[in-house]
């Protein structure tokens, strides 16, 4: 971790001019490379490593340690093409005088419409209206390890911070979690939706810089230790929700009578607890599947608000494949219910390879466009992030709900959910349908839903 870290902080330094390599480097695109995507005139530095060659060539980018592959590539003549195709994401560059030079693409129109107009829109990513009408420069060199030297009086800003920020979501303040060693960072802001993934860096001239590219949602954060012991955060990603913010203690912020963050058991709740949660559309083969399909019959199963286009969806789906394979055989059901953009409804181009990339084994549903969320999911209420994740008994009735999803980007928050979300598909499995009536006033159960 420690190794990685240290690599990574020096990228910046690298993409800025520190490059070149040799003569059999230069034929060679196999390694790593300290690369560059520009963001609205900023460029965002991160990793990319190229292995192989020819059609047999795989591209690697990074979210913390990990890691988001292509699904196809290709390297000829000193041209390099790597397809993310669940993104929708590419990258193309030539080789020139030991450089790529080239663009981050994202074919995916723009204007997805999302529920509630623009304050329900994605974080900003390479699929902006900047990257979509010709994509987004792109430049990297050869990385080349910085040298190693002390760096002395290096602040501490280890841990969870809150910054206060009034959303359209309804929250009143994000987390920011940094995880430190030495100089060197991994940081994330967390909102109700999710985190803004993993980005790493280090100390530099008094403050600290961390970013990443992982596919989606390029990232640069500028994180100023104050004399007042608050931080100033200054996310400097173009179009970014925030900008330059001050991030206290939690302690500090409750002394200072500064409103909390989101709680992501109680955002998103239903409108009626003892009804039956209903659904009915199509697979990614055209079948309509409903609630009252067999496979859902007396079984608890997750429901899952989301759509391809979000990269926090990205980030619950991997862990969602690991809850099937593991309850699965004892009765557990996932069902997605996916809101997918116009173009990408009649083509699942992106979906189907979300599919295939994360080796998706659970129902996919597609609900719709996400402009159409509210309406084919009446029965919940606030329903506003992505993903959205609804529990349901044996009984077909919601008995918990969770807005967004922490990743491991979110250190203890993502290890606060997956004790969640394990700890209420263990309850629902044990629970009898016959035993529903006898438990639905229990305080326990109360507070579950």
């Amino acid at each position: 971790m420690r190794s990685l870290l240290r690599s990574l902080a020096g990228v910046a330094a690298v993409a800025l001019g520190i490059g070149g390599g040799t003569a059999a480097q230069a034929q060679n695109l196999e390694g790593r490379w300290a690369a560059t995507v520009v963001q609205g005139g900023v460029a965002i530095p991160f990793r990319l490593d190229i292995s192989g060659d020819g059609s047999n060539a795989v591209g690697t980018l990074y979210n913390g340690e990990d890691k988001e592959t292509t699904t196809s590539a290709n390297i000829h003549d000193g041209k390099v093409e790597l397809n993310f195709e669940h993104y929708l994401v590419s990258i193309t560059g030539t080789l020139k005088d030991g450089e790529l030079d080239g663009k981050v693409v994202n074919s995916r129109r723009t204007g997805n419409g999302n529920a509630g107009g623009a304050s329900s829109r994605p974080a900003p990513d390479p699929s902006s209206e900047e990257a979509g009408r010709g994509g987004s420069a792109f430049h990297a060199v050869r990385y080349v390890a910085p040298t190693a030297a002390a760096v002395a009086n290096v602040p501490s800003i280890d841990g969870v911070w809150e910054i206060p920020h009034e959303s359209n979501k309804g929250e009143k303040a994000w987390r920011l979690i940094v995880t430190q060693h030495g100089a060197d960072i991994t940081t994330t802001i967390l909102r109700v939706d999710g985190d803004t993934g993993a980005l790493t860096g280090g100390w530099q001239d008094g403050k600290f810089v961390a970013s990443h590219f992982d596919g989606a949602r390029p990232g640069l954060f500028e994180l100023k230790p104050l004399p007042d012991g608050t931080l100033e955060v200054n996310n400097k990603t173009t179009g970014a929700r925030g900008g330059v913010m001050i991030a206290y203690r939690p302690e500090v912020a409750r002394a200072k009578g500064l409103p909390e963050p989101a709680n992501y058991l109680t955002h998103t709740s239903v409108r009626d607890p003892q009804e039956v949660f209903t659904y009915s559309f199509p697979d990614i083969h055209g079948k309509v599947i409903s609630n009252d399909d067999p496979r859902f019959k007396g079984k608890v199963v997750l429901a899952i608000v989301t759509g391809t286009w979000c990269p926090n969806c990205h980030d619950e789906a991997q862990y969602l494949v690991q809850l099937y394979a593991k309850y699965h055989s004892q009765g557990l059901e996932i069902v997605a219910l996916d809101f997918e953009e116009p173009d990408q409804q009649n083509s699942l181009t992106r979906v189907n390879a979300f599919i295939k990339q994360y080796k998706v084994p659970y129902t996919y549903l597609i609900a719709g466009a996400p402009a159409d969320m509210w309406d084919k999911v009446p029965q919940a209420v606030n329903l506003n992030t992505w993903p959205a994740t609804l529990f349901i008994g044996k009984d077909g009735r919601v008995r918990a709900t969770h807005a967004g999803f922490a990743s491991p980007a979110s250190g203890v928050f993502n290890a606060q959910l997956k004790q969640e979300f394990t700890s209420n598909i263990e309850r629902l499995l044990k629970e009898n349908t016959e035993q529903r009536s006898a438990v639905a006033t229990d305080p326990v159960e109360v507070a579950a839903r």
